[in-house]
């Protein structure tokens, strides 16, 4: 019988929408409550969608995992402080009031080259979020950390990004010269990573993207 309760928070973006169709697509999975600033597109039988204020969450139901794929770029975000304030407060404000509400394992989209030490301020940022996690007392955590992510932005209503669409091209064509955790990888790749390796994740566990195109 299914017996899996999911929180995913960002499923309307790049990796979310692949996390969210992989979670409702799991014969174990019994129940997936959305977090989002808007409603996904998908509906479902196990679907319940909750349209929040990242800054002000409400108690969340009980869950047993908690997947955080919210993010943005500071250019579409408009400064630092509008960036830190959806890839690192919005998201351990959620990873908190999951473990409140019974999570017991986290998952989450990083990013290649995460270091609280970094002088990269992007790098910065999601170390420190990493660090944040690891100090929270869940039984398992997986982190994903993708090289350049590629997917269809277009069917998100996101404007499409020139880098990915170069990078993705130059990997089409010299990829066998790149090494295996910086080709461009798929959204469709790191979710299905995320989503084998969270349900039995003990400690800390780093995902590369090498390890998740195998």
């Amino acid at each position: 019988m299914p017996s899996r309760t999911v929180i995913v928070a960002g499923a309307t973006g790049l990796v979310g929408r692949e996390i969210l169709a992989g979670l409702l697509a799991d014969p174990s999975v019994a129940a997936v409550h959305s977090l989002g600033r808007r409603m996904p597109v998908e509906t479902h039988p196990k679907l319940t969608a909750h349209v929040v204020d990242f800054t002000v969450l409400p108690d969340l139901p009980h869950a047993d995992e908690v997947y955080l794929a919210l993010g943005t770029t500071i250019k579409v975000a408009g400064s630092q402080t509008a960036f830190r304030a959806v890839d690192y407060d919005a998201n351990l404000a959620v990873a908190m009031a999951a473990f409140a509400a019974g999570a017991k394992r986290v998952g989450l989209v990083s990013a290649m080259g995460a270091d609280s030490k970094s002088k990269v301020f992007y790098s910065r940022v999601k170390g420190e979020l990493e660090d944040a996690l690891a100090a929270m007392p869940f039984e398992g955590m997986a982190f994903a950390r993708p090289s350049l992510l590629v997917g269809d932005r277009e069917v998100l209503g996101q404007p499409t990004r020139q880098g990915e669409v170069l990078g993705s091209a130059l990997g089409k064509v010299v990829g066998f010269l790149i090494p295996a955790n910086y080709k461009p990888i798929d959204a469709s790749a790191v979710a299905s990573a995320l989503l084998s390796a969270v349900p039995s994740a003990q400690s800390r566990t780093i995902l590369l993207s090498g390890s998740m195109w195998r």
